[in-house]
């Protein structure tokens, strides 16, 4: 056969086998079009929650690049008196080291230079690094056992946000955008946005919808111009002209629907829509002059300037108080390889204040009981000086064995510290938790049961856990 008249046939084949499935699968398409419409309009998955929820939303405070425990929360004192001292072998148990000191001739111990005092009536240990969210100290749920299986930032960020370490996969806000649904139509389910101008690079697929429906993916609000591109119509197209355009370009995306059956050309339409609600919702949400004075000092001087941790934070308040559910925070800056002193300190300046403002601040509003606040990074870092070491300066290495993370609201246990470190922060010494059991735990206090909320693709049932993961009762209030 002729190679032309080959594909012609093949083609007209395809489109008669399309439209044929199209004819005798109307109704389940029909089905699929309401339930992707119903998904980006609230309601999420029939079924869910699976129980009382006690959290409804949630702020993740990711700390990219991956604070020091040794110097913010976990207090060796034991330490003071073992400066320069080798880590001794029974410690490190031969475990692996980053590429970045495995050629190192000495791994002398460093202990913190910063002074801790018991915070509060739970009489948590805190660094004076963090003098302000040390007043909110029993507020906090502290789990000082952490653990992950990546040693490097990129997949250990990847793992912790998606629970799989390999691109590609959902994150907790995507899953419960799918599970959860909306809870206002006119702002996005999921939001993210970044700060911080130096670290490790922050991905769109840390916040991105993997191979779930497209619009669980979040929308991120730049830190210049237009929070969202494109939220503003182009010079000379008013608002009704732009409706008259997204109503032709819906019957013109139904009509290839109805010829294709692809459920992201649905999503797609949820989004124009959404956008075009956002026209009018997000401009109010970003203009934080209605704001009392009292707040904006609360929250620092930073609180003004768009793209600022502290702008951030404002504006993640002002979203969960208008329903979106899930807000994830970025901010750059805690990779302390050297000089870490110096800018351990910087980071807490930028981070702080505006940590204690957020708790105070949906404390006050009545909000924290049904929000709940993380904070963490990917991992931890090492106990042994990376580089040279003098009395007052020196780097720290990656370390996945033990890190800290804090959690407030949102039905968690406040004031308490769980899990235990050994006396060189190094290894677990009581009830490690998996970064698939935190996952697990932040799921059951939204109502989730995290072997339940499942999607399938490529021939298996997908879940953030993985085939992994335990809550934590001890963790929940």
């Amino acid at each position: 056969m002729n190679p032309i008249n080959q594909y012609v046939t093949q083609a007209n084949r395809r489109s008669i086998l399309r439209s044929g499935a199209v004819g005798i699968g109307a109704a389940a398409l029909n089905s699929l079009w309401q339930s992707e419409a119903a998904q980006a309009t609230g309601g999420g998955i029939t079924g869910l929650p699976h129980f009382a929820p006690k959290a409804k939303r949630v702020i993740y405070l990711c700390q990219s690049g991956a604070p020091s425990q040794l110097d913010l929360f976990d207090w060796k004192p034991a330490l003071q008196n073992k400066r320069g001292m080798e880590l001794p072998d029974s410690v490190r148990q031969g475990q692996r080291v980053t590429g970045m000191t495995k050629n190192q001739a000495s791994f002398p111990v460093a202990p913190t230079i910063f002074n801790f005092e018991q915070r509060g009536d739970s009489g948590a240990w805190m660094s004076d690094l963090l003098p302000h969210i040390s007043k909110v100290a029993d507020e906090l749920c502290f789990v000082k056992s952490m653990y992950t299986e990546a040693i490097n930032h990129d997949p250990a960020i990847t793992f912790i946000q998606t629970g799989s370490s390999l691109a590609g996969r959902p994150c907790m806000g995507s899953w419960l955008s799918y599970g959860l649904g909306s809870m206002n139509d006119d702002l996005p389910t999921f939001v993210a946005m970044t700060s911080g101008n130096a670290g490790q690079p922050l991905y769109d697929r840390l916040w991105g919808s993997g191979f779930l429906p497209t619009q669980h993916s979040a929308v991120k609000f730049r830190r210049t111009g237009d929070p969202v591109l494109y939220l503003s119509n182009p010079h000379g197209i008013s608002n009704e002209l732009r409706r008259e355009m997204l109503n032709d370009l819906a019957k013109l995306n139904e009509i290839q629907f109805q010829q294709q059956g692809d459920p992201e050309i649905a999503a797609r339409m949820t989004q124009y829509e959404m956008a075009a609600r956002m026209q009018s919702s997000v401009p109010d949400l970003v203009n934080v002059s209605d704001e009392p004075q009292h707040i904006l000092d609360l929250y620092g001087p930073d609180c003004q300037t768009p793209g600022t941790y502290a702008s951030n934070c404002l504006l993640a308040r002002r979203l969960v108080e208008r329903g979106t559910r899930f807000v994830q925070l970025y901010h750059r800056g805690w990779d302390h390889h050297s000089k870490l002193p110096d800018k351990i300190n910087k980071a807490c300046g930028e981070t702080d204040q505006t940590n204690s403002a957020l708790i105070s601040d949906l404390r006050a509003r009545g909000m924290l009981d049904d929000t709940l606040v993380i904070w963490g990074g990917e991992f931890g870092r090492t106990v042994y000086c990376q580089g040279a070491m003098t009395k007052d300066n020196f780097g720290r290495d990656h370390h996945p064995r033990c890190f800290t993370i804090w959690m407030a609201g949102g039905g968690v246990n406040r004031g308490i510290s769980y899990g235990e470190t050994d006396d060189f922060s190094y290894n677990i010494a009581s009830d490690g938790v998996q970064v698939h059991d935190l996952n697990a735990t932040i799921m059951y206090l939204l109502g989730i049961d995290h072997t339940k909320l499942t999607y399938q693709y490529q021939g298996r049932h997908h879940r953030l856990t993985d085939v992994h993961g335990k809550v934590i009762p001890d963790l929940v209030g």
